[in-house]
């Protein structure tokens, strides 16, 4: 119950500053990226090294403001200067630690990229946003109804063979309802919508498989019932990444979601 309360409440939320853009979603990218790169350090052992925290934080806030300002290329270079910075101040964990920050930078150009073009933006980002809860649950419960056997039981003892084609039939349905809304043309988008439940589902694993690696099991308990934020956002990391790539590819930097939607 407490996990349905917590996505009652941060959903809506979530849907609400997608839609508003501009600064409003900049935030809210700006801070899951530093809670992402925090609790990543965490994972890995080198949450004490306060410099390379530090670095890291201040390099995505400053990142933020250019992208709130559409100031891309501004963005670009903090991040860089970031990520050298970060790798510079770790020790042991140098490797780990440059990896989260990249983790999360990704994560925060990508999510902003998405939803840059005025046009299709919003309707582009909340096409990956559905995909990608649409996945989650439907994985989750036809995983749970059904069973059978493990995907990957070494990483993700609890994911199963059915959750993963009820998740991808679950974003089917997604990608098939934006198409029907007028969005785009159904094949594209069926396309589009596998591909980033594929995605999504590979995010997911790739965090079990990082937090196995070094002995955890939760992210952290800031969100109740979830655990962290990169427990929580792990699909949607790699999804909207690959989405932006996808846009990018088609129409450049400033018209990534009409990259998505228009074909």
């Amino acid at each position: 119950m407490l996990r349905i309360a917590a996505a009652f409440v941060l959903a809506p939320l979530g849907i609400a500053l997608a839609y508003a853009g501009g600064w409003w979603w900049a935030a809210l990218v700006t801070l899951a990226a530093i809670g992402l790169f925090v609790e990543w350090l965490s994972i890995v052992g080198a949450a004490r090294e306060m410099r390379v925290m530090v670095a890291g934080i201040a390099a995505l806030a400053m990142s933020g403001l250019c992208l709130a300002l559409a100031r891309i290329d501004a963005s670009l270079v903090l991040l860089v200067l970031g990520l050298l910075s970060v790798a510079l101040l770790a020790g042991a964990s140098r490797g780990w630690s440059a990896a989260g920050f990249l983790y999360a930078a990704a994560a925060q150009l990508a999510s902003i990229l998405v939803r840059l073009d005025h046009s299709q933006g919003p309707a582009a980002l909340m096409l990956v946003l559905l995909v990608v809860w649409s996945a989650d649950i439907g994985g989750y419960f036809v995983g749970r109804g059904i069973g059978g056997p493990k995907l990957w039981p070494r990483v993700s003892p609890n994911k199963t063979w059915a959750g993963a084609i009820g998740g991808l039939a679950a974003s089917l349905l997604v990608g098939l309802g934006f198409s029907l809304l007028g969005f785009g043309k159904a094949v594209p988008l069926l396309v589009l919508a596998a591909i980033l439940s594929i995605a999504a589902q590979g995010g997911d694993l790739f965090e079990s498989a990082v937090k196995r690696r070094f002995g955890v099991k939760d992210s952290s308990h800031i969100i109740p019932g979830h655990g962290g934020i990169l427990d929580r956002l792990d699909g949607f990391v790699a999804a909207i990444i690959l989405a932006a790539i996808i846009g990018f590819l088609r129409y450049g930097a400033d018209g990534v979601g009409r990259g998505l939607m228009v074909w």
